[in-house]
Protein backbone atom coordinates (compact mmCIF):
# COMPACT_ATOMS: atom_id res chain seq x y z
CA UNK A 1 0.00 0.00 0.00
CA UNK A 2 1.52 3.32 -1.05
CA UNK A 3 1.64 6.48 1.07
CA UNK A 4 -1.14 8.15 -0.93
CA UNK A 5 -3.56 5.31 -0.22
CA UNK A 6 -2.67 5.36 3.47
CA UNK A 7 -3.22 9.14 3.59
CA UNK A 8 -6.59 8.83 1.83
CA UNK A 9 -7.74 6.18 4.29
CA UNK A 10 -6.65 8.31 7.24
CA UNK A 11 -8.57 11.29 5.84
CA UNK A 12 -11.69 9.17 5.39
CA UNK A 13 -11.52 7.79 8.93
CA UNK A 14 -11.00 11.34 10.24
CA UNK A 15 -14.11 12.55 8.38
CA UNK A 16 -16.15 9.61 9.68
CA UNK A 17 -14.99 10.24 13.25
CA UNK A 18 -15.77 13.96 12.87
CA UNK A 19 -19.20 13.13 11.47
CA UNK A 20 -19.95 10.90 14.44
CA UNK A 21 -18.70 13.73 16.68
CA UNK A 22 -21.18 16.15 15.06
CA UNK A 23 -24.10 13.75 15.36
CA UNK A 24 -23.31 12.92 19.00
CA UNK A 25 -23.05 16.66 19.69
CA UNK A 26 -26.62 17.00 18.48
CA UNK A 27 -27.78 14.01 20.51
CA UNK A 28 -26.08 14.78 23.83
CA UNK A 29 -25.96 18.58 23.63
CA UNK A 30 -29.67 18.94 24.40
CA UNK A 31 -28.98 17.62 27.90
CA UNK A 32 -27.13 20.84 28.67
CA UNK A 33 -29.96 23.15 27.54
CA UNK A 34 -33.16 21.48 28.83
CA UNK A 35 -33.85 24.23 31.43
CA UNK A 36 -33.45 26.92 28.77
CA UNK A 37 -35.79 25.04 26.41
CA UNK A 38 -38.38 24.69 29.18
CA UNK A 39 -38.22 28.42 29.88
CA UNK A 40 -38.19 29.51 26.23
CA UNK A 41 -41.13 27.33 25.15
CA UNK A 42 -43.09 27.59 28.41
CA UNK A 43 -43.10 23.84 29.05
CA UNK A 44 -42.05 21.83 32.08
CA UNK A 45 -38.57 20.34 32.35
CA UNK A 46 -40.19 16.90 32.14
CA UNK A 47 -41.83 17.85 28.84
CA UNK A 48 -38.54 19.27 27.59
CA UNK A 49 -37.04 15.89 28.48
CA UNK A 50 -39.10 14.37 25.65
CA UNK A 51 -36.41 15.80 23.36
CA UNK A 52 -33.95 13.39 24.98
CA UNK A 53 -36.13 10.33 25.55
CA UNK A 54 -37.84 10.34 22.13
CA UNK A 55 -34.48 10.79 20.38
CA UNK A 56 -33.13 7.77 22.28
CA UNK A 57 -36.28 5.80 21.44
CA UNK A 58 -35.82 6.66 17.76
CA UNK A 59 -32.23 5.40 17.86
CA UNK A 60 -33.27 2.18 19.62
CA UNK A 61 -36.06 1.47 17.12
CA UNK A 62 -33.96 2.34 14.07
CA UNK A 63 -30.82 0.50 15.24
CA UNK A 64 -31.70 -2.96 13.88
CA UNK A 65 -33.88 -1.76 10.98
CA UNK A 66 -32.55 1.31 9.20
CA UNK A 67 -28.92 0.11 8.67
CA UNK A 68 -30.40 -3.09 7.22
CA UNK A 69 -32.81 -1.31 4.88
CA UNK A 70 -30.20 1.15 3.60
CA UNK A 71 -27.24 -1.26 3.44
CA UNK A 72 -27.34 -1.47 -0.38
CA UNK A 73 -27.00 2.27 -1.03
CA UNK A 74 -23.81 4.14 -1.94
CA UNK A 75 -22.25 5.06 1.38
CA UNK A 76 -21.10 8.51 0.32
CA UNK A 77 -24.63 9.42 -0.75
CA UNK A 78 -25.98 8.16 2.57
CA UNK A 79 -23.40 10.20 4.49
CA UNK A 80 -24.31 13.35 2.55
CA UNK A 81 -28.04 12.77 3.02
CA UNK A 82 -27.81 12.10 6.77
CA UNK A 83 -25.46 14.99 7.52
CA UNK A 84 -27.64 17.23 5.36
CA UNK A 85 -30.75 16.12 7.25
CA UNK A 86 -29.13 16.77 10.64
CA UNK A 87 -27.97 20.20 9.46
CA UNK A 88 -31.39 21.13 8.06
CA UNK A 89 -33.24 20.01 11.19
CA UNK A 90 -30.79 21.90 13.40
CA UNK A 91 -31.25 25.06 11.32
CA UNK A 92 -35.04 24.76 11.64
CA UNK A 93 -34.57 24.30 15.40
CA UNK A 94 -32.76 27.65 15.57
CA UNK A 95 -35.91 29.44 14.37
CA UNK A 96 -38.61 27.12 15.75
CA UNK A 97 -41.21 29.09 17.71
CA UNK A 98 -43.35 26.09 18.65
CA UNK A 99 -42.18 23.32 20.99
CA UNK A 100 -43.77 20.57 18.92
CA UNK A 101 -42.00 21.81 15.79
CA UNK A 102 -38.74 21.57 17.75
CA UNK A 103 -39.72 18.07 18.89
CA UNK A 104 -40.45 16.98 15.32
CA UNK A 105 -37.13 18.18 13.89
CA UNK A 106 -35.39 16.63 16.88
CA UNK A 107 -36.90 13.15 16.45
CA UNK A 108 -36.74 12.85 12.64
CA UNK A 109 -32.93 12.65 12.30
CA UNK A 110 -32.75 10.23 15.24
CA UNK A 111 -33.92 7.44 12.92
CA UNK A 112 -30.83 7.99 10.74
CA UNK A 113 -28.38 8.30 13.65
CA UNK A 114 -27.68 4.52 13.76
CA UNK A 115 -27.29 4.41 9.97
CA UNK A 116 -24.39 6.87 10.00
CA UNK A 117 -22.74 5.42 13.10
CA UNK A 118 -23.13 1.83 11.91
CA UNK A 119 -21.72 2.77 8.53
CA UNK A 120 -18.79 4.59 10.15
CA UNK A 121 -17.84 1.49 12.15
CA UNK A 122 -18.18 -0.76 9.09
CA UNK A 123 -16.14 1.45 6.77
CA UNK A 124 -13.43 2.04 9.38
CA UNK A 125 -13.05 -1.71 9.92
CA UNK A 126 -12.95 -2.35 6.16
CA UNK A 127 -10.15 0.20 5.70
CA UNK A 128 -7.92 -1.42 8.33
CA UNK A 129 -5.24 -4.02 7.74
CA UNK A 130 -6.37 -7.57 8.58
CA UNK A 131 -6.24 -8.05 12.34
CA UNK A 132 -6.07 -4.30 13.08
CA UNK A 133 -9.77 -3.52 12.74
CA UNK A 134 -10.15 -2.60 16.45
CA UNK A 135 -7.54 0.17 16.10
CA UNK A 136 -9.47 1.74 13.23
CA UNK A 137 -12.86 1.38 14.93
CA UNK A 138 -11.39 2.91 18.11
CA UNK A 139 -10.92 6.20 16.24
CA UNK A 140 -14.65 6.27 15.48
CA UNK A 141 -15.44 5.54 19.12
CA UNK A 142 -13.11 8.40 20.07
CA UNK A 143 -15.35 10.65 17.95
CA UNK A 144 -18.36 9.31 19.86
CA UNK A 145 -16.67 10.04 23.20
CA UNK A 146 -15.60 13.51 22.07
CA UNK A 147 -19.15 14.31 21.00
CA UNK A 148 -20.47 13.22 24.38
CA UNK A 149 -17.81 15.27 26.17
CA UNK A 150 -18.17 18.48 24.17
CA UNK A 151 -21.91 18.57 23.49
CA UNK A 152 -23.22 19.22 26.98
CA UNK A 153 -20.75 21.88 28.27
CA UNK A 154 -20.58 23.79 24.96
CA UNK A 155 -24.36 23.92 24.50
CA UNK A 156 -24.82 24.96 28.13
CA UNK A 157 -22.17 27.70 27.82
CA UNK A 158 -23.65 29.12 24.59
CA UNK A 159 -27.19 29.15 26.01
CA UNK A 160 -26.01 30.81 29.23
CA UNK A 161 -23.72 33.40 27.66
CA UNK A 162 -25.60 34.14 24.42
CA UNK A 163 -28.93 32.44 23.68
CA UNK A 164 -30.69 29.14 23.13
CA UNK A 165 -30.55 29.80 19.39
CA UNK A 166 -26.76 30.03 19.59
CA UNK A 167 -26.66 26.47 20.97
CA UNK A 168 -28.85 25.21 18.14
CA UNK A 169 -26.66 27.03 15.63
CA UNK A 170 -23.60 25.29 17.05
CA UNK A 171 -25.18 21.89 16.38
CA UNK A 172 -26.00 22.94 12.81
CA UNK A 173 -22.51 24.30 12.18
CA UNK A 174 -20.83 21.12 13.44
CA UNK A 175 -22.74 18.85 11.04
CA UNK A 176 -22.59 21.36 8.16
CA UNK A 177 -18.78 21.52 8.24
CA UNK A 178 -18.55 17.72 8.10
CA UNK A 179 -21.08 17.71 5.27
CA UNK A 180 -18.79 19.98 3.23
CA UNK A 181 -15.76 17.78 3.98
CA UNK A 182 -17.75 14.72 2.92
CA UNK A 183 -18.85 16.27 -0.37
CA UNK A 184 -15.34 17.46 -1.22
CA UNK A 185 -13.08 14.70 0.07
CA UNK A 186 -14.99 11.42 0.35
CA UNK A 187 -14.96 9.29 -2.82
CA UNK A 188 -17.99 7.44 -4.10
CA UNK A 189 -18.44 4.24 -2.09
CA UNK A 190 -20.91 1.93 -3.84
CA UNK A 191 -21.67 -1.35 -2.08
CA UNK A 192 -20.15 -3.90 -4.46
CA UNK A 193 -21.15 -7.10 -2.67
CA UNK A 194 -24.41 -6.16 -1.04
CA UNK A 195 -26.16 -8.94 0.88
CA UNK A 196 -29.87 -9.58 0.52
CA UNK A 197 -32.05 -8.56 3.42
CA UNK A 198 -32.85 -12.21 4.08
CA UNK A 199 -29.16 -13.12 4.25
CA UNK A 200 -28.50 -10.39 6.78
CA UNK A 201 -31.52 -11.29 8.90
CA UNK A 202 -30.40 -14.91 8.90
CA UNK A 203 -27.63 -14.03 11.38
CA UNK A 204 -30.39 -13.73 14.00
CA UNK A 205 -30.50 -17.53 13.99
CA UNK A 206 -27.07 -17.61 15.62
CA UNK A 207 -27.30 -18.26 19.39
CA UNK A 208 -23.88 -16.65 19.82
CA UNK A 209 -25.18 -13.38 18.40
CA UNK A 210 -28.03 -13.28 20.91
CA UNK A 211 -25.57 -14.08 23.69
CA UNK A 212 -23.40 -11.20 22.49
CA UNK A 213 -26.39 -8.85 22.48
CA UNK A 214 -27.17 -9.82 26.07
CA UNK A 215 -23.51 -9.35 27.05
CA UNK A 216 -23.51 -5.84 25.59
CA UNK A 217 -26.77 -4.96 27.36
CA UNK A 218 -25.29 -6.10 30.68
CA UNK A 219 -21.92 -4.43 30.12
CA UNK A 220 -23.41 -1.10 29.07
CA UNK A 221 -25.86 -1.31 31.95
CA UNK A 222 -22.94 -1.74 34.34
CA UNK A 223 -21.31 1.48 33.14
CA UNK A 224 -24.23 3.81 32.47
CA UNK A 225 -26.44 2.49 35.26
CA UNK A 226 -24.02 4.16 37.66
CA UNK A 227 -22.57 6.96 35.50
CA UNK A 228 -26.00 8.49 34.85
CA UNK A 229 -26.21 9.22 38.60
CA UNK A 230 -22.62 10.43 38.92
CA UNK A 231 -23.56 14.10 39.29
CA UNK A 232 -25.86 13.30 42.21
CA UNK A 233 -23.28 10.92 43.71
CA UNK A 234 -20.50 13.50 43.60
CA UNK A 235 -22.70 16.10 45.27
CA UNK A 236 -24.45 14.05 47.95
CA UNK A 237 -21.95 11.29 48.76
CA UNK A 238 -18.55 12.79 47.90
CA UNK A 239 -19.52 16.33 48.92
CA UNK A 240 -17.96 17.89 45.82
CA UNK A 241 -18.92 21.53 45.13
CA UNK A 242 -20.97 22.12 41.92
CA UNK A 243 -18.16 23.89 40.05
CA UNK A 244 -15.83 20.96 40.67
CA UNK A 245 -18.52 18.46 39.62
CA UNK A 246 -18.52 19.98 36.12
CA UNK A 247 -14.74 19.69 35.95
CA UNK A 248 -14.81 16.04 37.06
CA UNK A 249 -17.47 15.22 34.46
CA UNK A 250 -15.30 16.82 31.80
CA UNK A 251 -12.26 14.87 33.04
CA UNK A 252 -14.33 11.67 32.88
CA UNK A 253 -15.17 12.45 29.25
CA UNK A 254 -11.56 13.16 28.31
CA UNK A 255 -10.54 9.86 29.90
CA UNK A 256 -13.25 8.20 27.77
CA UNK A 257 -11.41 9.38 24.67
CA UNK A 258 -8.09 8.08 26.00
CA UNK A 259 -9.66 4.75 26.95
CA UNK A 260 -11.15 4.39 23.49
CA UNK A 261 -7.74 4.83 21.87
CA UNK A 262 -6.17 2.36 24.33
CA UNK A 263 -8.87 -0.18 23.52
CA UNK A 264 -7.83 -0.31 19.87
CA UNK A 265 -4.43 -1.75 20.80
CA UNK A 266 -5.76 -3.95 23.60
CA UNK A 267 -8.41 -5.60 21.44
CA UNK A 268 -5.91 -6.11 18.62
CA UNK A 269 -3.27 -7.74 20.82
CA UNK A 270 -5.22 -9.68 23.48
CA UNK A 271 -8.97 -9.51 22.75
CA UNK A 272 -10.07 -12.55 24.74
CA UNK A 273 -8.17 -11.53 27.88
CA UNK A 274 -9.52 -7.96 27.69
CA UNK A 275 -13.12 -9.06 27.28
CA UNK A 276 -13.01 -11.64 30.08
CA UNK A 277 -11.26 -9.37 32.59
CA UNK A 278 -13.10 -6.12 31.85
CA UNK A 279 -16.23 -6.68 34.01
CA UNK A 280 -13.93 -7.58 36.90
CA UNK A 281 -11.99 -4.32 36.47
CA UNK A 282 -15.23 -2.31 36.54
CA UNK A 283 -16.38 -4.23 39.62
CA UNK A 284 -13.15 -3.27 41.41
CA UNK A 285 -13.88 0.41 40.69
CA UNK A 286 -17.39 0.06 42.11
CA UNK A 287 -16.14 -1.69 45.23
CA UNK A 288 -13.69 1.20 45.66
CA UNK A 289 -16.64 3.59 45.34
CA UNK A 290 -18.43 1.77 48.12
CA UNK A 291 -15.42 2.09 50.38
CA UNK A 292 -13.97 5.45 49.36
CA UNK A 293 -16.60 7.39 47.45
CA UNK A 294 -16.93 9.86 50.31
CA UNK A 295 -13.18 10.61 50.31
CA UNK A 296 -12.67 13.46 47.83
CA UNK A 297 -9.04 12.90 46.67
CA UNK A 298 -9.68 9.18 46.19
CA UNK A 299 -12.87 9.97 44.28
CA UNK A 300 -10.87 12.03 41.78
CA UNK A 301 -8.60 9.04 41.08
CA UNK A 302 -11.62 6.75 40.75
CA UNK A 303 -13.24 9.09 38.19
CA UNK A 304 -10.09 9.00 36.04
CA UNK A 305 -9.88 5.19 36.08
CA UNK A 306 -13.64 4.87 35.58
CA UNK A 307 -13.48 7.25 32.60
CA UNK A 308 -10.76 5.18 30.94
CA UNK A 309 -12.79 2.00 31.46
CA UNK A 310 -15.87 3.77 30.04
CA UNK A 311 -13.96 4.42 26.80
CA UNK A 312 -12.77 0.82 26.60
CA UNK A 313 -16.34 -0.36 27.24
CA UNK A 314 -17.73 1.17 24.05
CA UNK A 315 -15.09 -0.57 21.96
CA UNK A 316 -15.67 -3.96 23.59
CA UNK A 317 -19.40 -3.65 22.94
CA UNK A 318 -18.96 -2.96 19.23
CA UNK A 319 -16.17 -5.52 18.83
CA UNK A 320 -18.11 -8.34 20.50
CA UNK A 321 -21.29 -8.02 18.43
CA UNK A 322 -19.42 -7.31 15.17
CA UNK A 323 -17.40 -10.49 15.62
CA UNK A 324 -20.53 -12.51 16.33
CA UNK A 325 -21.95 -11.61 12.90
CA UNK A 326 -19.02 -10.59 10.64
CA UNK A 327 -20.94 -11.54 7.49
CA UNK A 328 -23.48 -8.72 8.03
CA UNK A 329 -21.45 -5.80 9.44
CA UNK A 330 -23.96 -2.98 8.94
CA UNK A 331 -26.77 -4.98 10.52
CA UNK A 332 -24.51 -6.12 13.37
CA UNK A 333 -23.43 -2.55 14.12
CA UNK A 334 -27.08 -1.49 14.17
CA UNK A 335 -27.78 -4.25 16.69
CA UNK A 336 -24.83 -2.99 18.75
CA UNK A 337 -26.31 0.50 18.93
CA UNK A 338 -29.69 -0.83 19.98
CA UNK A 339 -28.19 -3.16 22.60
CA UNK A 340 -26.05 -0.35 23.99
CA UNK A 341 -29.09 1.94 24.34
CA UNK A 342 -31.14 -0.83 25.95
CA UNK A 343 -28.34 -1.44 28.42
CA UNK A 344 -28.23 2.24 29.30
CA UNK A 345 -31.99 2.36 29.94
CA UNK A 346 -32.11 -0.93 31.88
CA UNK A 347 -29.04 -0.12 33.96
CA UNK A 348 -30.37 3.31 34.87
CA UNK A 349 -33.72 1.84 35.96
CA UNK A 350 -32.20 -0.93 38.09
CA UNK A 351 -29.59 1.31 39.73
CA UNK A 352 -32.32 3.85 40.43
CA UNK A 353 -34.16 1.20 42.43
CA UNK A 354 -31.12 0.74 44.67
CA UNK A 355 -31.05 4.50 45.25
CA UNK A 356 -34.75 4.51 46.15
CA UNK A 357 -34.30 1.59 48.55
CA UNK A 358 -31.03 2.49 50.33
CA UNK A 359 -29.75 5.86 49.14
CA UNK A 360 -27.41 7.30 46.51
CA UNK A 361 -24.28 5.63 47.89
CA UNK A 362 -25.65 2.21 46.98
CA UNK A 363 -26.21 3.00 43.29
CA UNK A 364 -23.02 1.00 42.69
CA UNK A 365 -24.84 -2.19 43.69
CA UNK A 366 -26.76 -1.93 40.41
CA UNK A 367 -23.46 -1.60 38.56
CA UNK A 368 -22.03 -4.62 40.40
CA UNK A 369 -25.09 -6.71 39.53
CA UNK A 370 -24.67 -5.94 35.82
CA UNK A 371 -20.92 -6.57 36.05
CA UNK A 372 -21.66 -10.05 37.38
CA UNK A 373 -24.18 -10.77 34.60
CA UNK A 374 -21.77 -9.48 31.95
CA UNK A 375 -18.89 -11.54 33.34
CA UNK A 376 -20.96 -14.74 33.39
CA UNK A 377 -22.15 -14.17 29.81
CA UNK A 378 -18.67 -13.42 28.52
CA UNK A 379 -17.10 -16.41 30.26
CA UNK A 380 -19.76 -18.78 28.92
CA UNK A 381 -19.24 -17.43 25.42
CA UNK A 382 -15.46 -17.56 25.66
CA UNK A 383 -15.63 -21.22 26.63
CA UNK A 384 -17.64 -21.97 23.52
CA UNK A 385 -15.58 -23.53 20.76
CA UNK A 386 -17.09 -21.32 18.05
CA UNK A 387 -15.93 -18.09 19.74
CA UNK A 388 -12.47 -19.43 20.46
CA UNK A 389 -12.08 -20.48 16.84
CA UNK A 390 -13.27 -17.11 15.58
CA UNK A 391 -10.85 -15.17 17.77
CA UNK A 392 -7.94 -17.48 16.93
CA UNK A 393 -8.52 -17.06 13.20
CA UNK A 394 -8.65 -13.29 13.63
CA UNK A 395 -5.41 -13.29 15.63
CA UNK A 396 -3.65 -15.24 12.86
CA UNK A 397 -4.46 -12.59 10.20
Amino acid sequence: MNNENIKNKQVLIFILATGVFGILNTEMGFIGILPYIAENYQVTVVQAGWLISLFALGVAVAGPTMPLLLSRFNRKYLMVFILGLFTLCNVIAVFAENFFVLLAVRVLPAFFHPVYCSMAFTVAAALAKPGEEPKSVAKINAGVAAGMVAGVPISNFLAEQFSLSASMAFFAMATFLVLLLTIWLVPSMPVKTGMSYGSQLSVLRKPMLWASIMAVIFLNGSIFGVFNYLTEYLGTVSGVVPALVSILLFVYGLCNIGGSMMAGNLLTERPLLVVKSFPLAVAVVYIALLGGGSVWPLMGVIVVIWGILGGINANINQYWIANAAPEAPDFANGLFLTAANMGCVLGTMVSGQFISAWGTQYVVLGGLLFCLLAALTFWVQCSHKQVNTLLRIQAEH
